[in-house]
């Protein structure tokens, strides 16, 4: 249950103020714990993250499957990918996936974390393949690169507002940049 506790609190942190808010002495303030009992779930800020990533990543994951799922055609199916993923920005859980850009993570984290990156882009792939996209592996890292580009756009706050972020990235995934 601390290690819950633990886990909220650090998700409430991030969704507040970004990685530099995620402190071990302010999570141990919103936990009611000593500061080192904290130390005893976790070695570092880097392993919080982490396993937010590991807990939060695949629930994730799996309402973007979901949403894909819904769909019947392969079109629906890109549309819904990046519709869902940009619909969970405002997500406390978001954060913790968002953070994973972290420079204090380490090499075995960042590896950990893009593995489960790879497998939301193979979600995509079978889609891309049916709409003919000849390397539809490729395709697929970069229509994820172009959610990963609007889902940095509405985290800034931009001039846009979210919705037209949103729009603007499933005109790109389906029509190009031609529009």
């Amino acid at each position: 249950m601390q290690r819950a506790a633990l886990l909220d609190a650090a998700r409430s942190l991030l969704a507040d103020g970004g990685t530099e808010a995620l402190t071990f002495p302010t999570l141990a303030e919103r936990t009611g714990l000593a500061r080192s009992s904290v130390y005893e779930y976790f070695r570092s800020r880097a392993a919080v993250v982490e396993e937010l990533c590991a807990v939060d990543f695949p629930v994730w994951a799996a309402e973007v499957e979901a949403a894909m799922e819904r769909e019947t055609n392969p079109e629906g199916k890109v549309e819904a990918y990046v519709r869902k993923q940009l619909d969970l920005v405002g997500d406390r859980r978001h954060r913790a996936v968002v953070a994973i850009s972290a420079s204090e993570l380490d090499a075995g984290a960042r590896e950990k974390i893009r593995a489960a990156h790879g497998g939301l882009i193979a979600m995509i792939v079978e889609a891309l393949g049916e709409m003919g996209h000849g390397q539809p592996r490729l395709a697929a890292m970069l229509l994820q690169g172009v959610v990963d580009a609007a889902v940095r756009r509405i985290e800034l706050g931009a001039a846009e507002e979210p919705a037209a972020i949103t729009e603007a990235a499933v005109s790109m995934a389906l029509r190009g940049v031609g529009g």
